[in-house]
C-alpha cells in the first residue's frame, strides 16, 4: 500500500492494454459530478434505511439537527464535531481498504489524502464477490450494524446519529457502483480500476491471487 495526494487519472496506455486483454469497461458516469448526481436517489434510500434502524432504538427527529420548530433553528459546530466528521471520512475509507486482499503489501493499492477528504484506490484484480463486499462494507457496518449496537447500549446521541446518517448519504455513490455492477456484470468475473474507470473480465487462469 502506498500514499497518494490526488486521485489517479485515467491512463490511456493502461486502458489500451486492458481492452486488448479482453477486459470490458463498466458503463458508468464519466466524471465525479455526474456520478454524485446519479447517486442522489440512492443517497436518499440509504438515509431512509439508516433512519429506520435508528428509530428502533432512538427515534430520529429534526431536533437532532438543531431544528426545534419551523421558526427556530439552532446550529452549533465545534472542533469536536469537525474532528468526528473527518474521522468518519477516514474510517469509511479504511473499511473499504481492509477488505482489499493483501492491501498492506500491495503496490497497486493506495490510501489517498486530499484537502477534500480521503479515498482508496486499487488496481488489484478482485473477484465480483470481494468487489461487492468492498463496496458495501462501510454502509452496512457504519449505518446499519453500528446504530443497532449503539442503540442496544443506549449510546445514540444527536451527534452520533447525524454522523451515521452522513455516512449513509455518502455511501450513495458506493450503492450506485453496486447497482451498475449487478445489472451489467455476470457472475465469475474479476474487477480492476484505471483512474475513475472500472473494468471487468471473465475469470480465467491469467488472473491470479485475489478473492
Amino acid at each position: 500500500m502506498r500514499l497518494r495526494y490526488k486521485f489517479p487519472q485515467v491512463n490511456s496506455e493502461r486502458h489500451s492494454e486492458l481492452i486488448t486483454s479482453n477486459w470490458i469497461q463498466l458503463r458508468e458516469p464519466d466524471n465525479i459530478a455526474s456520478t454524485i448526481l446519479a447517486a442522489v436517489p440512492l443517497m436518499i434510500l440509504n438515509t431512509l434505511l439508516s433512519i429506520a434502524v435508528l428509530n428502533m432504538f432512538s427515534p430520529f427527529s429534526l431536533a437532532d439537527l438543531g431544528i426545534n420548530s419551523l421558526q427556530t433553528i439552532t446550529l452549533t459546530i465545534n472542533f469536536q464535531d469537525v474532528a468526528c466528521l473527518i474521522g468518519l471520512v477516514f474510517i469509511h475509507e479504511l473499511i473499504h481498504l481492509v477488505f482489499i486482499p493483501d492491501f498492506l503489501i500491495s503496490d497497486k493499492t493506495f490510501l489517498g489524502i486530499t484537502y477534500f477528504g480521503g479515498f482508496i484506490y486499487s488496481e488489484e484484480a478482485v473477484s465480483k464477490s470481494r468487489y461487492i463486499l468492498i463496496t458495501l462494507a462501510p454502509f452496512v457496518l457504519l449505518s446499519i450494524i453500528l446504530p443497532g449496537i449503539l442503540g442496544a447500549l443506549g449510546l445514540l446521541n444527536p451527534l452520533v446519529k447525524v454522523l451515521i446518517l452522513l455516512n449513509a448519504m455518502s455511501s450513495g455513490v458506493d450503492m450506485l457502483t453496486l447497482v451498475l455492477v449487478l445489472i451489467q456484470v455476470p457472475a465469475d468475473v474479476y474487477f480492476t480500476s484505471n483512474g475513475i474507470r472500472t473494468y471487468w473480465k471473465k475469470t480465467d487462469k491469467s488472473i491470479s491471487g485475489s478473492n
